[in-house]
């Protein structure tokens, strides 16, 4: 039996492929999914046998969000503290994504709603079919559009005013126009997107992972930072990547002519 309700395959070139595997109700998940997601993302952070994460979904949908028979029916009859056990768990998926210093993809090859947008959304690339759309539908359903950190991310990436819009009105958003707003960075055919996805986690994989790793973490951990912090957090850190070892094997191959073989430390 899995150790989880979907498949997680790991490859000789350093890559975890994640498929989401209820394609009967579009990847929907359950509880079950969400707490081995949170633990997943947590230990991929210690895993030295991968360099790079695809997410993505079986069949015709990449995540229609949380199942309405199996979390929306049983939360309605539980109590609040059971509840907000819930939702903290939810969130906690989404800072274990942006923790990990794996560079992590979504092959979105269909359907993105509700806690699948935000998935998505945590992944540090997205991989969208030309056939696919997002939808932050929470507010359609009587939530906050602030869910999973969905209100901190999207501004980020969409900017503020666009952000807005699609949480309040919740509306469908297009690959085209997706790709347009910066919410998706390549839109290939619905056959080609696994492949494309697992074409950037290879170059990933292949790269310096520590640089990588920490061109990543510098990225969130400065959004609330003022010019002078973020300038200073950015001249420590460049310090010591100067001084890794995937930035001498950068300089030793050059004099040497050849290709840098980095090791990700």
């Amino acid at each position: 039996m899995s150790e989880y309700d979907f498949r997680f395959e790991r490859n000789s070139d350093g890559i975890a492929v994640l498929t989401l595997d209820r394609p009967d109700t579009l990847n929907s998940l359950t509880f079950r999914v969400y707490g081995q997601l949170e633990l997943l993302f947590r230990d991929l952070e210690d895993d030295e046998t991968v360099k790079a994460v695809v997410i993505t979904g079986e069949g015709r949908g990449f995540c229609s969000g949380g199942s309405v028979e199996e979390i929306i029916g049983p939360l309605l009859e539980s109590e609040l503290d059971a509840t907000l056990t819930f939702t903290r768990m939810t969130g906690a998926v989404v800072r274990n994504m942006l923790r990990c210093g794996k560079p992590i993809v979504a092959a979105v090859n269909g359907v993105a709603a509700g806690a699948g947008a935000v998935l998505a959304l945590a992944s540090d690339l997205r991989v969208v079919a030309e056939s696919a759309k997002f939808a932050f539908l929470f507010t359609r359903v009587g939530l906050t559009g602030a869910d999973m950190g969905a209100a901190w991310l999207l501004p980020k990436i969409v900017g503020t005013g666009r952000a807005m819009e699609i949480l309040m009105l919740g509306d469908k958003i297009l690959a085209d126009e997706a790709l347009r707003i910066g919410l998706a960075n390549r839109v290939v055919p619905a056959e080609e997107v696994v492949d494309e996805a697992l074409e950037l986690a290879r170059r990933l994989a292949d790269g310096p992972g520590l640089a990588l790793a920490m061109t990543k973490k510098m990225v969130w951990n400065e959004w609330p930072m003022d010019l002078e912090s973020a300038i200073e957090q950015e001249a420590q850190a460049q310090a010591l990547l100067l001084r890794s070892h995937d930035h001498r094997e950068f300089y030793n191959a050059w004099m040497e002519n050849r290709p840098p073989r980095f090791l990700g430390r």
